[in-house]
């Protein structure tokens, strides 16, 4: 019989390591909250011409690694490449534009491109996100950037560094496209870039070859064309920064792989990490939600990968520190026990404890493994003479103490022990 997997390119988070997993998003979220953002659940699939028009023709995104197809109806879907299309999208449909600005909103989930699978990059992978639409203010840029930082010092993260750029206003890349293009036409380019090229030059920044990179030294850097307005804001971003504490690197050559990005854009770089540096980024959207149909609004939001954060914790040593979920595992020994043992440990759950218990009938010694495994911060084993003697043995797995106390007050002595 056919033993079935999962397909070529996918994250998956089993337990016990689901459970770092659950931490980090449990942690993004907080700090996001913390901030006045709000869930929103968005689609796994959209139209696609949201993405096209959206995400950009000419980016990588589209042309190479969307996972598209037609639906029954004759409808072309495509499977969620990022978010923050469909956040826009979503925004304007449902009219969260017209009450208080800035909307301030985060998502979570997977997301899904056509990547050739390796450390660090897959075909569904997941993100957590967030977005702030209406206000075109440097401060709220500084905010987003914050948040991202402080959500990665929480999971104890240090290796890693903040680059940012700006990529300007239309006024500003108009100036740089006439220049950045002349340059281009002197370089022998292959075909499909030439295209790229046309489409959006910037593009080319972000071509990974390393002939490519070499050849671009010298082309025109779009920091040196930024408008008097953009490179006022981009110093009232810097500043915003340095107050925080925040510490940033200018990178001039830093191109984003979605066109929608314009002004601040930024990128948390991993120095553990390899060839798959980047850990998050992101950056201001003047035109997007006009492009979709919307308003004449600004936006500026990130895309943080959860799966590199994770190889990051792991990187820095840091995925030991995860703690176990149980905090009580029960043992009963005989029927008498196994009869009152739920009833117990549903108190427990009751009073905010996580508790499991060995369910069938499993030796004394292999309860206890089950509960090492488990990561379990106490147990106690309920026989005949602790039911008939009201007490019970309550046993710290990580030294071996034990305390005594009676089964009616198990609920207040968890409560002291885990208080110390």
């Amino acid at each position: 019989m056919t033993r079935f997997q999962a397909p070529k390119g996918v994250s998956e988070y089993l337990p016990p390591n689901s459970a770092l997993f659950d931490r980090v998003l449990w942690n993004l979220q907080n700090v996001a909250l913390s901030a006045g953002y709000q869930l929103i659940e968005l689609p796994i699939f959209e139209d696609t011409e949201l993405f096209t028009r959206g995400v950009g023709e000419s980016t990588d995104v589209v042309t190479k690694e969307m996972y598209t197809f037609e639906d029954r109806g004759g409808r072309s879907l495509t499977l969620r490449p990022e978010g923050t299309a469909g956040v826009m999208r979503a925004v304007i449909e449902h009219g969260l534009d017209r009450g208080q600005l800035p909307v301030k909103l985060f998502y979570r989930g997977p997301f899904f491109r056509a990547e050739r699978p390796q450390a660090g990059r897959y075909r569904q992978f997941y993100q957590f996100g967030i977005e702030a639409i209406g206000v075109d203010d440097p401060i709220l840029d500084s905010e987003v950037i914050a948040i991202a930082d402080r959500g990665f010092r929480r999971l104890g993260l240090k290796n890693y560094s903040l680059q940012i750029t700006s990529l300007g206003d239309s006024e500003s890349r108009s100036k740089h496209r006439q220049d950045f293009l002349s340059f281009l036409s002197k370089l022998n380019l292959d075909d499909e870039t030439q295209v790229r090229v046309q489409k959006n030059p910037l593009r080319i920044l972000d071509d990974k070859r390393e002939a490519i990179q070499k050849s671009l030294i010298d082309a025109p850097r779009l920091l040196d064309y930024l408008s008097d307005e953009s490179r006022q804001k981009f110093e009232v971003l810097q500043e915003a920064l340095t107050r925080l504490e925040i510490p940033f690197e200018i990178n001039p050559r830093m191109v984003r792989g979605l066109d929608y990005y314009t002004g601040t854009a930024f990128e948390f770089v991993h120095r553990g990490l390899g060839a798959q540096s980047s850990i998050g980024g992101g950056g201001r959207y003047d035109g997007l939600m006009e492009t979709l149909g919307g308003q004449s609004l600004s936006g500026i939001g990130f895309g943080l990968g959860i799966d590199r954060i994770i190889l990051a914790i792991q990187d820095e040593g840091l995925a030991e520190n995860n703690p176990g979920y149980i905090d009580l595992y029960l043992v009963p020994i005989g029927e008498a026990a196994r009869g009152i043992s739920l009833p117990m440990i549903e108190k427990v759950r009751g009073a905010g404890f996580v508790a499991d218990l060995a369910f069938g009938e499993r030796s004394l010694k292999g309860a206890m493994k089950a509960a090492d495994k488990l990561a379990a911060r106490y147990v106690l084993v309920l026989g005949d003479d602790e039911i008939t003697s009201g007490s019970a043995r309550l046993k710290r797995m990580s030294d071996g103490t034990e305390l005594s106390i009676t089964l009616d007050s198990l609920v207040q002595a968890l409560e002291q022990a885990t208080a110390r």
